[in-house]
């Protein structure tokens, strides 16, 4: 297959919330924005790949299961610790983990969509 962007939609129950937590609280970078009569959306540079939120999707009021939420959008970091600090300022609660692998950060949008980060320390190893 030869394509020229990858990316991925997500269909949220909390627009709004939402495009505000990844724009604003994570820091993605609004390609884009549509709002005209059948189509609303918003388009993050999420790394190289789009990030493209859209309503229509079903919220949840806490952490999303993994039968509810299979994937989750993992950002690697060079310091865990100091972008946790940086989010808890947002209102973002987040649970640490430390793995002989590296550290990570467990945490969810406003949706219930279940993010994470990861220290940039022996990513690649298992």
């Amino acid at each position: 297959m030869d394509y020229s962007k990858a990316g991925i939609i997500l269909n949220t129950g909390k627009y709004p919330e939402c495009v505000k937590f990844y724009g604003e609280v994570v820091g993605l970078e609004t390609l884009y924005e549509i709002d005209r009569p059948g189509e609303k959306l918003t388009c993050f540079d999420l790394g190289g790949v789009y990030l493209m939120v859209e309503p229509g999707g079903i919220s949840s009021p806490i952490v999303k299961t993994t039968s509810q939420c299979p994937t989750k959008f993992r950002f690697n970091v060079a310091d865990v610790e100091a972008v946790c600090a940086d989010l808890e300022t947002k209102g973002v609660e987040l649970e640490i983990r430390q793995h002989p692998w590296g550290t990570v950060a467990e945490f969810s949008d406003p949706d219930g969509n279940r993010c994470a980060l990861r220290s940039d320390e022996g990513f690649g190893a298992a």
